[in-house]
């Protein structure tokens, strides 16, 4: 109101100052969460993935660590191979059964014991190789491990349950769970070869076993995220609708296993030694950095991502016959980064095919093909090198990727990844979680 004050005998009104409303509060302005932080703010997300991260891990050191603790304590390189591929031929067969009962019973129940028997494995066979026990026993201790659960199909699992309404979410948590495989398998052989030479020979598995046993216990605490396990009786066979895709697998788990031993065997040949470790993970490291990036755009289609792969594998067949180390390591990233691509939507495929309540089971039949792929992969390679000389041995993986593709061009007919998840939103109002 008016504001009245008198000077002398004058009455003087004078109009109030307007009054000064405060600032109203400015927007923070920044970028929109990306698709990995908004993945992650997801409840429970980021304590499952910290123990499958740490189970992870010894993935990629028990192979590696077996070997140089076998050959270090024996002095058999023969030996310690055949133990080694003894333990992944019992994995081909007793993998399966655990993914089942743990996809039949739920995970924890399941994983916790099967990772304590592996644990016992381990520690049996660092006893047998230092006590000077018989051969035989090394066998036996190293197939117990067999028993170490599918953590990474685990993990997909948790993610495909909490993602079930959200396609575009569903290809990030692949990407990223791809991109982690390739992470912990460059790190995990670099870590068990420092540990078995720096520390003493035994110390890699037993470190890989401490972490795999760790992580576990770490990742089944996390119950809210467990899938839960279906009342109703499974119907079908993952083998019977996974179709073409295991043929798939193991085509690519072929061109894995053989561009390891070429690369080894041509890095050798140059005199670089201990260095090849370096080169050998650009490959890798590519492969990493491509999932993270594929996780962040639209998911293409399989045979154009197997397309790319075929391309790519004739790169370092090329550089190869150059005879430069430096062109080879470039040819080796940009190999790399076509796999992650490959491997995430034939994952999605699986998740698309593999009958409910049952995923587990399928990606581990996925896995378990990929393995023999890397055997199978690894003994031709090995057999091309000694005939041919390790140039000559590229050309294994790039005929193992033109194969895929054309087993790849024959499944066309496959349902697209989303399809699955569009099953299960619609069937989550009849059975809700």
């Amino acid at each position: 109101m008016p504001l009245m004050t008198v000077t002398g005998s004058t009455l003087v009104i004078t109009a109030p100052s307007p009054a000064v409303a405060p600032a109203a509060p400015r927007r923070a302005v920044g970028r929109a969460p990306g698709p990995y932080r908004r993945l992650f703010a997801l409840p429970g997300t980021r304590g499952f993935t910290a123990g499958n991260l740490i189970a992870r891990l010894p993935m990629g050191m028990f192979g590696i660590s077996a070997v140089m603790m076998i050959a270090g304590q024996r002095g058999s390189y023969a030996l310690a191979g055949a133990v080694t591929a003894t333990g992944l031929a019992a994995t081909a067969v007793v993998a399966p059964w655990t993914a089942r009962l743990i996809d039949r019973h739920g995970q924890a129940r399941i994983a916790v014991p099967a990772t304590l028997i592996a644990v016992l494995g381990s520690l049996a066979l660092i006893a047998c190789v230092r006590s000077g026990a018989p051969a035989w026993t090394l066998f036996a201790s190293y197939a117990a491990t067999a028993t170490t659960p599918n953590i990474g199909g685990m993990s997909r699992a948790r993610w495909t349950h909490l993602l079930r309404d959200s396609p575009a979410a569903h290809h990030t948590a692949m990407s990223f769970e791809q991109a982690a495989d390739e992470l912990c398998f460059m790190l995990g052989p670099v870590l068990a070869a420092f540990l078995c030479s720096a520390v003493f020979p035994e110390a890699g598995t037993l470190v890989g076993a401490a972490l795999l046993l760790t992580g576990m216990l770490v990742f089944t605490s996390c119950r809210a995220t467990q899938p839960p396990v279906a009342a109703a009786p499974r119907k079908g066979s993952p083998l019977r609708t996974l179709g073409p895709l295991l043929p798939l697998f193991l085509a690519t788990g072929v061109v894995f296993g053989s561009m390891e031993v070429a690369s080894i065997a041509y890095l050798d040949l140059h005199g670089l030694g201990a260095a090849s470790g370096l080169v050998l993970a650009l490959q890798a490291a590519g492969s990493c950095a491509a999932g993270l990036l594929y996780g962040t755009v639209r998911a293409r289609s399989l045979t154009a991502c197997v397309c790319a792969l075929a391309a790519s594998m004739a790169l370092p067949w090329a550089a190869a016959a150059t005879g430069s180390v430096t062109a080879l390591a470039g040819a080796l990233l940009l190999a790399g980064m076509a796999t992650a691509p490959t491997m995430v939507t034939a994952m999605s495929q699986v998740h698309a095919r593999t009958p409910e309540g049952r995923l587990n089971e399928g990606m581990t039949l996925a896995v378990t093909a990929i393995f023999t792929g890397i055997a199978v992969g690894a003994a031709s390679s090995g057999r091309v090198v000694e005939d041919a000389g390790p140039a000559a041995a590229y050309a294994v993986p790039a005929a193992a990727a033109l194969i895929a593709l054309a087993i790849a061009l024959t499944g066309r007919s496959i349902r697209r990844p989303s399809d699955r998840l569009r099953v299960v939103r619609t069937t989550a109002g009849r059975n809700p979680q």
